[in-house]
């Protein structure tokens, strides 16, 4: 297995899970592409400097937001919601309370209407309704597959249909719901397992980081002191059983894709943004 342990993290100042998902091994002998598609944790909490390094070298031209309603409304703009040339699509994959048609319509910088018990959606646990004798991280990424299959296939048409540049998607910590959204692209790419498996797991290199960065803020306080570090570590097994489940239950993750309707004309083009 080739190590994913290479210079794909990209270092910045406000965020502490940043990687690019080119540079990594395909079953056909090649490599994904650097610069089409990042992965990350939170970025609201960018500095100047990392909004120029990320538009202008990088070349960031959209934003795929996993976070629920809650989250975005409580964190407040972050510094790229203004700069037009970036795009910023919302699909969360936890239960929502209320419901806004476009979350970044009503996104304030400083919110003041939000219904009390929306403190109670900002990370709810989401598992699937079966699989009880799982692993909780296992569920709950089944989960997201079984009552949000909508917007885990619009994250992934997003990043399908691709831009001029570089996409980034995120979600607090850039590990669940990321890793998620990213195993399924990775897939389609012609990844192989064990190497989706790898870049999962890369996150517990920046965990007591990314862990305090997170209980700095309002939102997510609570969730990192009720927990200790290790409840948050990303582990191998974890993103090695979901693959095993879905190629026992769907033939891979292309197969899930094909049954939910992103067929093979969208999974090439999935394919091309990180190869072609």
């Amino acid at each position: 297995m080739t190590s994913t342990r290479t210079d794909r993290w990209l270092r910045l100042d406000g965020t502490t899970n940043t990687r690019d998902l080119g540079g990594l091994p395909t079953l056909d002998g090649g490599t994904t592409v650097p610069g089409r598609i990042l992965r990350s944790d939170n970025l609201q909490t960018l500095s100047d400097a990392d909004v120029h390094r990320l538009v202008t070298d990088v070349r960031l031209r959209e934003v795929i937001d996993l976070r629920t309603t809650a989250e975005v409304l409580l964190e407040g703009r972050g510094p790229l919601r203004a700069l037009a040339e970036v795009t910023h699509r919302h699909f969360s994959l936890l239960p929502e309370r209320g419901h806004h048609t476009d979350v970044f319509a009503v996104e304030e910088s400083e919110v003041t209407d939000l219904p009390a018990d929306w403190a109670e959606s900002i990370l709810p646990r989401q598992v699937a309704d079966t699989d009880a004798g799982e692993p909780p991280a296992v569920r709950s990424y089944l989960g997201y597959l079984e009552h949000r299959p909508d917007n885990v296939l619009g994250a992934l048409r997003a990043l399908a249909a691709g831009t001029d540049g570089a996409a980034v998607v995120h979600c607090a910590a850039g590990k669940d719901r990321t890793g998620v959204v990213v195993a399924f692209s990775l897939a389609v790419a012609g990844v192989p397992h064990e190497e989706i498996v790898a870049d999962y797991a890369l996150t517990a290199e920046v965990i007591d980081a990314l862990v305090a960065k997170l209980a700095a803020s309002p939102t997510y306080a609570e969730d990192m002191v009720t927990r200790d570090v290790a409840s948050h570590t990303p582990r191998a097994e974890t993103m090695d059983r979901l693959l095993r489940l879905l190629d026992e239950r769907h033939g891979g993750p292309q197969g899930w894709l094909t049954g939910h309707g992103f067929g093979a004309e969208e999974q090439a083009a999935l394919r091309a943004r990180l190869r072609d």
